[in-house]
């Protein structure tokens, strides 16, 4: 088994619900009501059912010895929709299906915008992959709902494990983005500081397509360094609902508002710009990963939708690595009721 460190549980708690909560202040636009609920986006929940796949892609390997890692998350993607009621998406079994316990949250079940390029896929019933994508979509989901990918560090190949889930519906430069969005989280639960882990990812990735880390990254990071916490600098980066001005515009917005104390205004600064909501997205999964889940303005958690959903899910992920509670071949199982929660059939 695998032993976590209290800094990587804390890092996969804060990657979690700060993308949760980056999803539910953008979908304000920077309006931040003074109470009631903080609402999930369509966003919020295929990140939910991302992190649920996750789990299932490592309870089948543990039981059955293999298993292609963005299959168990299409096949999370195929139970979000039919929760969601979206026709011509046929059942996985008869019985007891969409299983799991995500399918007995409410919420999920709501329709919270659209996802026309996940959606279009599904009804597609054809997966894509890096070597063969499908559609044409660069959208900003194709990056938000991959960047708890970068959680998985256990996966052999993990520097590719947020490109190909982005690529089951997306394609170009939005894969790019994943790969670029996850590495930075992955980089971030190994203890990287920001500012590191910014130049790491960039770095590392020159060379590796056409849209680089160079390209992808280097114009945040030089906006934040001369000219931070600017609207008019993040409208430019952040213009539309692409992925990459997503990573764009949450990169800017999490080096602007770098220390633990600023994530507040970090995610208000980033929603009160044109199409920044994604990027609060982005920032917040960035700064909850770099800073941990007490980091996290509490009033805020307090009234965040899905807070309990999303911490749950992180804190399952990473019990799931270290202890197995399902059992294997090779020991019996901690947890009698695990497999009902995430079967890996």
């Amino acid at each position: 088994m695998i032993r976590v460190k209290a800094e990587q549980l804390a890092a996969a708690r804060g990657c979690v619900l700060g993308l949760m909560l980056g999803d539910a202040i953008g979908a304000t636009g920077g309006n931040v009501p003074v109470s009631g609920t903080l609402r999930a986006t369509s966003a919020g929940q295929l990140a939910c059912f991302t992190v649920d796949g996750l789990i299932r892609t490592h309870v089948r390997m543990t039981h059955k010895g293999v298993c292609p890692p963005p299959i168990s998350v299409w096949h999370a993607y195929m139970r979000w929709a039919a929760m969601q009621g979206i026709s011509g998406i046929e059942p996985w079994s008869q019985e007891d299906w969409p299983d799991g316990w995500l399918a007995t949250v409410p919420v999920l079940a709501e329709r919270r915008g659209s996802a026309p390029a996940t959606v279009a896929a599904l009804k597609g019933k054809t997966a894509g992959t890096l070597d063969k994508p499908v559609g044409t979509s660069i959208g900003a989901h194709g990056l938000t709902r991959s960047l708890p990918a970068g959680l998985c560090a256990w996966w052999p190949s993990s520097e590719n494990f947020g490109a190909e889930i982005s690529a089951l519906t997306h394609t170009g430069a939005a894969v790019d983005a994943a790969a670029l969005g996850s590495t930075l989280i992955r980089l971030l639960g190994e203890g990287k500081p920001l500012a590191e882990a910014m130049e790491r990812a960039r770095r590392d990735s020159l060379g590796r397509s056409v849209h680089t880390g160079d390209s992808l990254l280097g114009p945040a990071l030089e906006a934040a360094r001369s000219k931070p916490r600017q609207a008019v600098e993040l409208a430019r980066l952040a213009g539309d609902a692409k992925a990459t001005s997503a990573l764009a515009g949450g990169v800017y917005v999490a080096m602007s508002f770098a220390m633990r104390y600023e994530i507040r205004d970090a995610l208000a600064f980033a929603a009160s710009v044109g199409d920044g909501r994604h990027a609060a997205t982005v920032a917040g999964a960035l700064l909850g990963a770099a800073h941990g889940p007490d980091a996290l303005p509490v009033d805020w958690l307090s009234r965040l939708e899905l807070a309990w959903v999303a911490d749950t899910l992180a804190r399952d992920l990473v019990r799931e690595v270290t202890e197995r509670p399902s059992g294997s071949g090779y020991g019996d199982a901690t947890d009698a009721h695990w497999w009902d929660r995430y079967p890996g059939w």
